[in-house]
């Protein structure tokens, strides 16, 4: 009985680390973008952030992965067996993996309340896929074990992780030509203003 509560609360935990990871991620997204903002927006913004993320890692995020490792814990003294099997190696991997991602995010996160984090919204985009990758590798290994097809399972990763990439680019190319679009139409509006006021004078 005790393996079952171990697995649910485990499960559990892993729903509210991920959230939190993704969505951490996402407002330094947020965060970073906010200095292409004028002022006192940009204070505004930023500090705004700056409460969200603290908030989000150390009441939701650091439970979670808390709550993940300690049931895991539980899952592995009651099935020490498990550990002898490759799959619970290369999964192990990964979660430390997953563990340096979350603490590396909490570093970044000092680093943007700080004023010393010069990465871009972009840069904060490509970090937020890692935890996917991370994702989909350790559900496969807990679901198929030993029996997980390598060879398709690495190159869906690869295809995972290549999709991703061109996502991220196209949206920024998106991005681009939406913020030219808003700026011509911008200045073809004060053009437009200008010729009237220009009129209305000659008169």
């Amino acid at each position: 009985m005790a393996y079952y509560w171990f697995k649910a609360f485990h499960l559990i935990g892993v729903v509210v680390w991920f959230a939190g990871l993704f969505y951490l991620v996402r407002l330094f997204v947020y965060h970073a973008e906010a200095a292409q903002e004028p002022e006192p927006a940009q204070t505004i913004l930023k500090n705004q952030y700056q409460i969200m993320e603290k908030r989000l890692y150390h009441i939701i995020t650091m439970p979670g992965m808390v709550v993940t490792v300690a049931m895991a814990i539980g899952l592995l003294v009651t099935e020490p067996e498990v550990l002898k099997d490759g799959w619970m190696h290369i999964k192990l991997a990964f979660v430390v993996a997953l563990l340096a991602y979350h603490f590396y995010c909490g570093r970044l996160m000092r680093k943007l309340a700080a004023g010393e984090c010069n990465w871009s919204g972009q840069h904060f985009r490509a970090l937020n896929e890692a935890p996917t990758v991370l994702l989909v590798a350790i559900v496969l290994l807990a679901v198929f074990k030993n029996s997980l097809p390598t060879d398709i399972t690495a190159w869906g990763i690869f295809a995972l992780i290549i999709a991703m990439a061109a996502s991220i680019q196209l949206y920024a190319k998106k991005r681009k030509r939406d913020k030219e679009r808003l700026l011509a139409e911008a200045a073809q509006a004060k053009s437009q203003k200008d010729d009237q006021m220009s009129g209305q004078l000659s008169v």
